[in-house]
C-alpha cells in the first residue's frame, strides 16, 4: 500500500469546522491584508517560542532575507553613491551556512547582499557544528545561519558562543522545525529562540502550515524588529512615509487565521 508523505486533506478533515469558521470571519470582515488576525498569531507564535518579537511576512524566505537586509545599514538606511554607503563592498561580507539545505538559504543570503560561504554537516545530524563552521570562517564573516534541517536543532549553544566570541551574527533557519525545542543552559528552548534571529515557514507542508505562502521572523533584538517591521511595507510603519528602500512581503489575514487555528494542535500532532 502506497503511504503518502504528507495527507493535507487528512489533517483539513480533522479540524474543518474550526477552519472552515475562521476563515469565514476574515471573509466577512473583508480584511484581508495584515489586521488583528496578523497581530494576534504574532503575539501567539512569540508567546509560544518565548521571545519578544515575531513579524509575519510573506514567505520563509522572506523571513530570512527581510533580517539579514537589517543588520545591513549600507542597505537600509543610505543613498547609494554617498559616503555612508561605501561600506557596500566591505570586508565582512561573508555569511556561512550549510551546504546541504533548500537553496533559499543560500539565496536570501544573496540577495541580501551577502557572499554565502559553504560549509560541511554532520553526518549523522546532517547540521552544521562549530568544527564545520570553523573550518571555512574568515576575517570576512559577518554571521552564520544553522538549518535545524527535518526538524533537528544544530547545535546552537556552542554555535551561539563560538559567534559571540567571533562577532557575528546567528540567524536561525528553523523553517523546517517549529514546535522543536533543546536544553541551552538547562533551560527548554524553542526553535526559532535560540538565537538572536529566527526565520519559520509556514509552507503548507511544514509543521505548521497554511493554506499558501507564509513566514515568520522571531527575534530577541529590538532593533532588527523594527527595522524588519519596516522593510516588509516598503520602509515604513506609516503609510506612504517611507524612511528605508523595502518590499512588499505582507503576511495576508486568511493565512494568519488558517495557522492561528493549527498553532493550537501543533504540539499534539
Amino acid at each position: 500500500m502506497a503511504v503518502p508523505l504528507l495527507d493535507l486533506k487528512a489533517q483539513y478533515d480533522s479540524i474543518r469546522e474550526d477552519l472552515d469558521a475562521a476563515l469565514m470571519e476574515v471573509v466577512e470582515s473583508q480584511w484581508f491584508v495584515m489586521g488583528p488576525n496578523v497581530e494576534a498569531l504574532e503575539d501567539e507564535i512569540a508567546e509560544y517560542l518565548g521571545v519578544p518579537h515575531a513579524i509575519g511576512c510573506a514567505s520563509g524566505t522572506d523571513a530570512l532575507l527581510l533580517p539579514m537586509k537589517a543588520i545591513d545599514p549600507c542597505v537600509v538606511g543610505t543613498v547609494p553613491g554617498t559616503a555612508a554607503s561605501e561600506g557596500r563592498g566591505d570586508e565582512r561580507r561573508e555569511v556561512v551556512l550549510p551546504a546541504f539545505t533548500f537553496f533559499a538559504t543560500a539565496g536570501a543570503v544573496w540577495n541580501a547582499g551577502f557572499k554565502p560561504v559553504f560549509c560541511d554537516v554532520d553526518p549523522v545530524t546532517f547540521n552544521v557544528t562549530p568544527d564545520t563552521l570553523d573550518d571555512v570562517w574568515t576575517e570576512r564573516t559577518r554571521a552564520v545561519v544553522p538549518v535545524h534541517l527535518f526538524g533537528q536543532m544544530a547545535p546552537m549553544a556552542e554555535i551561539n558562543e563560538m559567534a559571540a566570541e567571533r562577532d557575528a551574527i546567528v540567524f536561525e533557519d528553523a523553517a523546517q522545525a517549529i514546535g522543536a525545542r533543546q536544553k541551552i543552559d538547562g533551560e527548554s528552548v524553542m526553535a526559532g529562540a535560540a538565537a538572536q534571529v529566527g526565520a519559520i515557514s509556514f509552507f503548507p507542508t511544514k509543521n505548521l502550515g497554511g493554506f499558501g505562502d507564509g513566514g515568520m521572523v522571531t527575534t530577541h533584538d529590538d532593533e532588527i524588529a523594527e527595522r524588519v517591521r519596516k522593510l516588509r511595507v516598503h520602509g515604513g510603519r506609516q503609510m506612504y512615509h517611507h524612511e528605508m528602500v523595502g518590499t512588499n512581503s505582507r503576511l495576508d489575514a486568511l493565512q494568519a487565521a488558517v495557522l492561528r487555528v493549527k498553532l493550537g494542535h501543533l504540539d499534539d500532532w
